[in-house]
């Protein structure tokens, strides 16, 4: 890949059982990402679906920076070693690693970007981290809420979402995705700033 591409991680579980769960919100928003690109998904020996692309519009109209779309095949709890395989592969600065993952902490809807920091309890972030060595890459943090009542946060995000929220999904899909295209072509300072600040 050409200096200054970025790798875009979409977080989630693999097989068709999976697709819908609240856990998958990031591999919905690179999903998202394809679809705007017109980018296929193809298999990469790191055991991941990757899709290069254009993100975005530069000023003057110019196409957006490359970026690899990435989503591990592994488990989400496996997630560090396909996303360092990448790293290594495309030969990306850590800094310009985006991981997209689904948020209990923020609520349904909720777009939020940071970098580093810990991980909440989120077991694929927690991965990656020791992975890579660092937990100073971006992440794009995607509202699912908190689970109803006592029912157990790990059963909660491999449940599907509500109707309710199934109607507005379409939307923070839309939200998250508009978030890394300006992350990849404003810089992820510029999009805090859009997206209320960091968290």
């Amino acid at each position: 890949m050409a200096d200054g591409a970025w790798l875009v991680v979409g977080l989630g579980n693999p097989g068709p059982q999976h697709a819908q769960d609240r856990h998958n919100a990031g591999a919905m928003v690179v999903d998202e990402l394809a679809t705007r690109s017109g980018a296929g998904f193809r298999p990469h020996r790191a055991r991941a679906l990757v899709a290069e692309a254009r993100l975005g519009v530069l000023p003057g109209g110019r196409p957006g920076p490359r970026v690899v779309l990435a989503r591990p095949t592994s488990w989400m709890n496996e997630a560090g070693g396909p996303v360092a395989g990448l790293v290594r592969f495309y030969g990306v600065d850590v800094e310009r690693v985006l991981v997209v993952h689904d948020e209990l902490d923020l609520p349904f809807g909720a777009v939020r970007l940071k970098r580093g920091g810990g991980e909440g309890g989120h077991n694929g972030l927690r991965d990656i981290t020791k992975a890579l060595s660092t937990k100073d890459y971006a992440r794009l943090r995607v509202g699912i809420g908190r689970p109803p009542g006592r029912t157990d946060p790990a059963d909660f995000v491999l449940r599907g979402f509500s109707s309710t929220e199934r109607k507005e999904l379409p939307f923070l899909l839309g939200d998250a995705a508009d978030a890394v295209e300006l992350v990849v072509t404003a810089g992820l300072d510029a999009a805090q700033q859009r997206y209320h600040g960091p968290r």
